[in-house]
């Protein structure tokens, strides 16, 4: 890691995004899945704009930027939330974790069809093991029935993300003299637009007023999307798009261990063993991962300007 920080806010991912599935399964229970994808979005969005405030950090840009912005807001936030939320309907939450675990290949194969460059073979491996493991948890030779229409929903949320990664690695981040923090305060405004325009899909319906989902939208809002994606930009600042994205090997890891002390799903000897390979495969492949001394430069000047 060229940031030691960045193990901590990688860790930290790991453990709000990780338990999102589970939180979004509760949501479920009063809210349709567009209904929790925009309850999420604005509770982020207060917290970025309050984090913001409070960092004498101002929003600017040109149109130009915006656009970038509105790219980075569909595919990262909207769409991917909505999906998961549609997808949930009929997906274990632990499963959909799994599924989201594919994500860093989905950003190694997008960041491949861009730079038309092969990553280091070491980043490969790493990509590799780390995608094994998850097969291991995944097990689809125990389920003739696995391949269902939410799966294929969730996995198209995976694509998403991975797309989004490399998007606002080569865009956003390190490019336009704002802190990372700035970016993602834009990115969740433009994203609010997206989820008020998915409501008619199913969340023209009232919402149940009860206090578990509600609360499980809440702890979603503001420290699963709002805290979160602020650590999200800085990690991709600071890394790149693809060691930012391992965080996805982290998740399932979370969203089992969930998944079997609060719905009582089943973690046996193969789930442990895979979660100990997805490990492996997240330590390979960031410890492969070097940015270009130019790169690094510009890294630490939008560091510092954040911390000013």
């Amino acid at each position: 890691m060229n940031n030691p920080a960045s193990y901590y806010r990688l860790g930290a991912l790991a453990l709000l995004w990780g338990s999102s599935f589970l939180l979004i399964k509760v949501a479920l229970d009063a809210l349709a899945p567009t209904q929790i994808a925009l309850a999420r979005i604005v509770l982020g969005a207060l917290v970025l704009l309050a984090l913001c405030a409070v960092r004498g950090i101002r929003l600017r840009g040109d149109a130009a930027l915006w656009r970038r912005i509105a790219v980075a807001a569909l595919f990262a936030s909207a769409l991917p939330w909505v999906l998961f939320g549609i997808g949930e309907q009929t997906v274990a939450s632990g499963l959909t974790g799994v599924i989201n675990a594919t994500t860093p290949l989905w950003t190694a194969l997008f960041g491949l069809l861009v730079t038309r460059e092969a990553p280091p073979p070491a980043r490969l491996a790493g990509l590799g093991l780390g995608f094994g493991g998850v097969v291991l948890i995944f097990a689809p030779w125990q389920d003739d029935n696995l391949l269902t229409w939410g799966v294929f929903v969730c996995l198209g949320a995976a694509v998403s993300y991975g797309l989004a990664y490399v998007y606002i690695g080569r865009n956003l981040t390190g490019r336009h003299g704002l802190p990372p923090l700035a970016l993602a305060t834009m990115q969740m405004i433009v994203a609010s637009g997206y989820g008020v325009l998915a409501l008619p899909i199913d969340g023209i319906r009232p919402v149940q007023l009860e206090p578990v989902p509600l609360l499980a939208i809440a702890v979603l809002g503001v420290f699963g999307t709002g805290l979160a994606f602020a650590m999200n930009y800085r990690l991709i600042s600071d890394e790149g798009a693809t060691t930012a994205s391992t965080v996805a090997y982290l998740m399932p890891i979370v969203s089992v261990l969930l998944g079997w002390l609060v719905l009582g799903e089943q973690l046996g000897f193969r789930i442990l063993l895979g979660m100990a390979i997805v490990l492996a495969g997240v330590l390979i492949t960031q410890r492969s991962t070097r940015p270009a001394p130019d790169v690094q430069t510009s890294l630490r000047s939008e560091a510092q300007r954040e911390s000013s």
